[in-house]
């Protein structure tokens, strides 16, 4: 069923994308009066599952769901058909047109795909406005991969600033990085103090060729959530909500700090020590054989910002997003054009992937722009 419901919004988006892009390539066409042989949506081989014919052009949905096409007399196109080069020029042909004619015809379909993209984003921001999450929204602040810890980094950073500019939605942080032009981060450290971190200038290269995309992730705090009856950590006397400072004697900062401390203890007894409510509380338990405390983690609640916009406003908002999100992409070509990247680039099903798994309009017009 996923698949099905993937599929379908792929060739939904596909037939939106491809229709309105040989339009911008037929409506110039036909306005410099060059005849417009064929317009199909997909491909009409081997046959057409419908076609028409309407003055001088056939229009059509071939059978084919990879694409579409205009058939302009007197250029060359995807059927490669080069008999008509045998001829002398005709007035209604694309090669008997002039130079700038035939400039704005091969250039419309490309043109009419970039306007999509921002008027779909304007319509995105107007109708659901944005999603934002700001340091309130993250009081733990970030978890950091130790890729960018030796820079200066710590776990329980807060982003405050980037290149000297605040940044509205902090989790923004990992693509900033790795496609724009960052040279400094100014953070808040959990212990208060605020620095501002160099940052190389290869740090993308260096997130790309580790698989690091998301050095920055929301910590999660080393508070516990549920206890398992019976276990060590029941009879120590554990409640839930208690948050672990340290680990014979080792700071806590995030669950994983904790896990990783459990694991590596070689002793029958694990030293904890806890905050409740203020109160420090440290214990000596004697674990099972299995060295497991018997606590599960509580996840943090994160609440973004929803942002709304007046139509003015998400005329402005919206462009400004389609601006960065076609920069964005092109940023990523440094990448796809190295041997790494050309390995991980993927066809129809990858590209199908993207789309969300149940249905969801605001899902199905963002993917349908980035594409």
């Amino acid at each position: 069923m996923i698949f099905l419901l993937k599929a379908f919004q792929l060739l939904l988006s596909l037939a939106i994308i491809v229709v309105l892009h040989e339009l911008g390539h037929f409506l110039p066409a036909k306005y410099f009066k060059t005849k417009v042989e064929k317009f199909y949506l997909f491909f009409d081989w081997p046959f057409a599952l419908f076609k028409r014919k309407i003055g001088e052009t056939e229009y059509g949905i071939g059978a084919i769901p990879l694409g579409g096409y205009v058939k302009i007399s007197g250029m060359i196109d995807e059927s490669m058909d080069t008999e008509h080069l045998k001829k002398d020029p005709e007035p209604w042909e694309f090669r008997s047109k002039p130079t700038w004619q035939r400039l704005i015809i091969m250039l419309g379909g490309v043109t009419v795909n970039i306007i999509l993209g921002f008027a779909i984003y304007i319509m995105i921001t107007f109708v659901w406005g944005k999603t934002i999450l700001t340091n309130d929204n993250l009081p733990a602040g970030f978890e950091v991969s130790e890729l960018v810890k030796p820079y200066g980094f710590e776990d329980g950073d807060k982003i405050l600033q980037v290149n000297g500019e605040d940044l509205e939605n902090v989790i923004d942080i990992n693509k900033f990085l790795f496609l724009r032009d960052v040279s400094d981060v100014k953070v808040l450290h959990s212990d208060g103090s605020r620095e501002l971190i160099e940052v190389p200038e290869d740090i993308g290269s260096l997130m790309f060729e580790s698989g690091v995309m998301r050095p920055f992730m929301p910590l999660v705090e080393p508070i516990i959530d549920s206890i398992v009856p019976n276990s060590p950590a029941e009879n120590a006397g554990f409640l839930s909500g208690d948050k672990i400072v340290s680990v014979n004697g080792n700071e806590i900062i995030k669950w994983q700090d904790f896990t990783e401390l459990i694991s590596a203890n070689t002793s029958p007894n694990i030293n904890i020590t806890i905050n409740r409510n203020r109160d420090v509380i440290s214990k000596i338990i004697p674990l099972n054989e299995d060295k497991k405390l018997g606590v599960s983690v509580a996840l943090p609640k994160i609440e973004p910002i929803e942002v709304k916009y007046s139509l003015a406003e998400s005329l402005v908002e919206g462009s400004i997003i389609g601006y960065w999100t076609l920069m964005d992409y092109v940023g990523q070509f440094k990448y796809i054009f190295t041997q790494e990247g050309a390995s991980q680039l993927g066809g129809f099903g990858t590209i199908g992937n993207i789309f969300p798994s149940t249905w969801n309009w605001r899902g199905f017009w963002e993917t349908t722009a980035l594409l």
